[in-house]
């Protein structure tokens, strides 16, 4: 199999560069992806630009009958779409499943776009004056989006922007692209004009293009921080819009008071699910007080038990990592947790997966972690779960408030004083409340503090809709008859 890219509305003739593809269950080649050029990438932007007057002429609820038929049609291939993001990442089915729900959601909330579009006006706010704001569109638009939520991510991006009228090219993970691919398809079949919304594969060489072209208005972004950083500080030089997030090491505070068992089933959930692979999966347990060994006895045996396998078979709870590289990676934190002195209670390492020999890593556990530890500091983006015990809720609080990144946090506990005062005092963007992953709804905005977000507003809900359009605000006036002579003050309101 190969994949190219999609462009204009039709598939594009192969790239000389070209990246093998890996089923990360079995670890077998699975096909080829195109690395784009310059050319092949200034290829799309030059379609988008080419679509975007006619598009950004079209009424809002034009284009939002055009989301309205992706919507169905994205509904009616769920499974399709699920099983090629099992076959290119690995997570399980129901998992990839859920992916794309919340992906659906984004979707949902942008066939509102001739609501959420609306100005504002006053009449008269000055004697014979009106005022209102428009929201207009920016013109083309770029997204560049991570490998652990191939369909969800871009979603999150370009349902928005095409709907406020923007024209997209989307640059999803050459790791595990087909699925994004199939989206393109899907868009066309909803209607969607040729040039609208195009797809690049590739790596630097094509992202580098898209943040530094002069036609390119605004660029999206999700994936590490380091990577977030160098977005962001390259397309902000070159006059973007940049909405940019990063990495995250999301810690969860359990109370003396928690629910144990609603805790513990929460925790494994969050740290275990997609292989760990979630920007807003726990990795910190903080244990407070007297918890800690009475939620180990809990957690341990639960983690020694994780099925873990081909996502493709049922009642797997827990797939492989993307990549070979990525596991060796993963593998290399658990070593250096031992080193550190973290007590590791569950190993996956060796993990005797069902049904391939791919990239597996089975549940890791470690106890009495401390944040001096790498495997404290770093985001280890994988199924690594950290206990880390602290005498008392304040302490709890400014270990979460002193560590670099500030993407999502949770709180279990029965008292609700607790809880509303760690909603006010902690500094991180997302925060749960016997919500193990806070992530908002699509009518909410998704974004966190700190080092896990560079740019000022966050993705999709409103803050979606303000990054995608600018505001022009018009004052007018309609005499009965013509000044005869000009003014040279500051004009102000009579």
């Amino acid at each position: 199999m190969s994949v190219t890219h999609y462009i204009d509305g039709k598939y594009t003739a192969e790239s000389e560069r070209k990246q093998a593809l890996f089923n990360p269950a079995t670890g077998e080649q699975s096909g080829e992806v195109s690395l784009a050029s310059v050319a092949e990438t200034e290829a799309a932007i030059a379609s988008a630009k080419a679509a975007f007057p006619a598009w950004s002429e079209m009424s809002p609820l034009r284009r939002a009958r055009v989301m309205f038929k992706f919507k169905a049609l994205v509904e009616e291939n769920i499974d399709e779409l699920a099983a090629l993001i099992t076959k290119e990442h690995g997570k399980v089915l129901e998992d990839a499943k859920g992916e794309l729900t919340r992906g659906l959601e984004v979707v949902e909330f942008a066939c509102g776009i001739p609501h959420l579009l609306k100005g504002e006006m006053t009449e008269q706010i000055g004697s014979g004056i009106d005022a209102w704001s428009l929201n207009q569109p920016l013109g083309v638009v770029a997204g560049i989006s991570p490998f652990n939520f191939p369909v969800m991510v871009p979603m999150w991006m370009f349902p928005i922007a095409i709907a406020c009228g923007n024209t997209f090219v989307m640059k999803p993970s050459e790791k595990d692209p087909s699925s994004t691919l199939r989206i393109a398809e899907l868009l066309t079949e909803a209607g969607l004009p040729d040039g609208v919304f195009n797809v690049v594969n590739g790596d630097k060489e094509a992202v580098d293009v898209l943040l530094t072209h002069p036609d390119v208005q605004a660029v999206s972004f999700v994936g590490s921080t380091p990577i977030a950083e160098y977005i962001y500080s390259t397309a902000s030089a070159h006059g973007k819009r940049v909405q940019a997030l990063g990495g995250a090491k999301n810690h969860m505070v359990v109370m003396p008071d928690a629910d144990l068992d609603q805790a513990v089933a929460a925790l494994m959930g969050a740290a275990y699910g997609s292989a760990g692979e979630r920007c807003m999966a726990i990795s910190v347990a903080v244990a407070v007080g007297n918890v800690a060994d009475a939620l180990i006895e809990k957690l341990t045996p639960k983690v020694k038990e994780l099925r873990v396998g081909n996502g493709v078979i049922e009642g797997m709870e827990m797939g492989p990592l993307v990549t070979k590289e990525h596991l060796s990676k993963v593998e290399g934190y658990v070593a250096k947790g031992v080193e550190e002195g973290a007590n590791l209670l569950v190993d996956g390492r060796g993990v005797q997966a069902e049904g391939g020999d791919g990239y597996f890593l089975g549940g890791c556990l470690f106890d009495n972690v401390t944040p001096e530890m790498t495997i404290y500091r770093d985001e280890i983006f994988g199924p690594v779960l950290s206990v880390v015990r602290v005498p008392d809720y304040a302490t709890a609080v400014k270990l979460i408030n002193e560590h670099e990144f500030g993407n999502g946090t949770a709180i279990f506990t029965q008292n609700g004083d607790a809880a509303r005062q760690f909603c006010h005092e902690i500094q991180v963007g997302m925060v749960g409340v016997n919500v193990p992953i806070p992530v908002p709804m699509a009518f909410h905005s998704f974004g966190g503090w700190k080092r896990s977000l560079f740019g000022s507003l966050h993705v999709h809900g409103p803050d979606g809709v303000r990054f995608y359009t600018r505001r022009k605000a018009i004052t007018a006036r309609w005499p009965t008859g013509l000044r005869a002579n000009a003014d040279f003050i500051m004009p102000t309101m009579k």
